[in-house]
């Protein structure tokens, strides 16, 4: 297959999308001319502080919640880390989640020595197992700190049911802080029903096309978490540290229009994850489509996967040596796996989900984002085919 020179077809959203046009802008003040810091009391400070004010209000309208349950943080790693360690230091017991979650949140739970929960053949976590899990703990005269599940899979793209789940929760575990790392369902789901049900949610604006280093914990009015950062009393207490006020706007600004335009991208974007998914299978043998798409209307419920995620695995084929050669093609992509001993082993995520190794280690995710365009799809579909083709042709 012929490359195009110096073309670059990006399909890594999920890891980061490019930062949208409007947080630049909001941006671009406080990076020159408005740069006071908002602990201040001088003139000065007040203005970045009623930015950041502003900033909050058009935030906790977004996500659905109250302005003083907005906390901006570094990013959802630490979000994440404050939900769990928060809970847990502040209340004591065990700590819960599933076993497909973001590091972020299972080395948190197991570094408390808490309890991991089995996941479906999708990625989502067992309901029934998570109904014996936290009254199995409680049998045994034990409290549960935090139950922390994803609202969408980061590895493959799969939606939890966050009502069920709080069902469950909220039946067997009334004391838990109820914790749900949403950083991949900004752009895809209507984040006002995670934060509906739950207590605390996680959020990293540079999925959803705000900067990097930025990021919003709701903690709802009445949770009581301890905090991870301590030192000036920022955030009312909750993390403390000098505001990121040219962050904090390009947050906001970024989340507006993913509001706005939400509804659209998730018809664009589907079609385009329809286009290649299709185009790839149609032409290549061995290949699994671990979460196949299936609609809210036909499911009855919510669709099984977001539009911007088509997670295929590829039997013969390494992920490593596929990236590779995609990358020479000029096609960005992630093989959402971990290298240990120097051979690519399946990531937690697909070993939970039961996939067959045989397929697990050619596993490679390609992410769609708001500036993905039918022919980054077609040409990337080419590249894959071509890139699979040799390299089974050398075994």
């Amino acid at each position: 297959m012929g490359t195009d020179a110096g073309r670059l077809t990006y399909l890594d959203h999920a890891a980061t999308t490019p930062m949208r046009s409007s947080a630049i802008a909001a941006m671009a003040p406080f990076l020159s001319d408005q740069y006071a810091n908002p602990s201040g009391s001088h003139r000065f400070s007040r203005l970045a502080r009623t930015a950041i004010d502003e900033a909050r209000d058009d935030i906790a309208d977004a996500l659905g919640c109250k302005p003083g349950e907005v906390v901006f943080t570094s990013g959802g790693t630490e979000a994440d880390n404050a939900a769990v360690f928060g809970a847990a230091r502040r209340h004591g017991g065990v700590a819960v989640c599933s076993a497909a979650e973001h590091h972020a949140v299972l080395h948190c739970v197991e570094h408390l020595g808490g309890e991991v929960v089995a996941v479906d053949q999708r990625g989502v976590i067992d309901i029934a197992a998570l109904q014996q899990t936290l009254e199995r703990i409680a049998n045994r005269g034990d409290r549960v700190a935090v139950v922390s599940v994803m609202a969408v899979n980061n590895e493959v793209g799969s939606i939890t049911p966050m009502r069920d789940v709080a069902r469950v929760v909220r039946g067997a575990a009334k004391t838990a802080v109820f914790h749900s790392d949403a950083v991949q369902a900004a752009c895809w789901l209507d984040v006002r029903d995670i934060v509906t049900v739950t207590d605390v949610v996680s959020f990293s604006a540079h999925k959803f096309g705000g900067p990097k280093g930025m990021g919003v914990m709701v903690v709802k009015s009445g949770v009581v978490l301890e905090p991870l950062i301590m030192g000036g009393g920022q955030e009312r207490d909750r993390r403390s540290g000098t505001s990121n006020v040219a962050g904090i706007v390009a947050t906001a600004a970024a989340l507006r229009e993913t509001v706005e335009n939400r509804e659209s991208e998730i018809a664009r974007v589907g079609e385009l994850r329809k286009s290649l998914i299709s185009s790839i299978t149609a032409r290549v043998s061995d290949v699994l489509d671990t979460v196949p798409a299936v609609s809210a209307s036909t499911s009855g419920d919510l669709p099984s996967t977001v539009p911007g995620v088509a997670h295929l695995c590829f039997a013969g084929v390494e992920s490593e040596a596929l990236l590779y050669l995609l990358d020479e093609a000029g096609v960005c992509a992630s093989a959402a796996s971990a290298c240990a001993s120097g051979a690519m082993e399946p990531s937690h995520v697909l070993r939970a989900m039961g996939i067959d190794p045989r397929f697990a280690k050619g596993a490679l995710r390609l992410s769609l984002g708001h500036n993905t365009t039918q022919e980054d799809v077609t040409y990337a579909a080419n590249a894959i085919v071509h890139c699979v083709e040799r390299l089974r042709t050398k075994q």
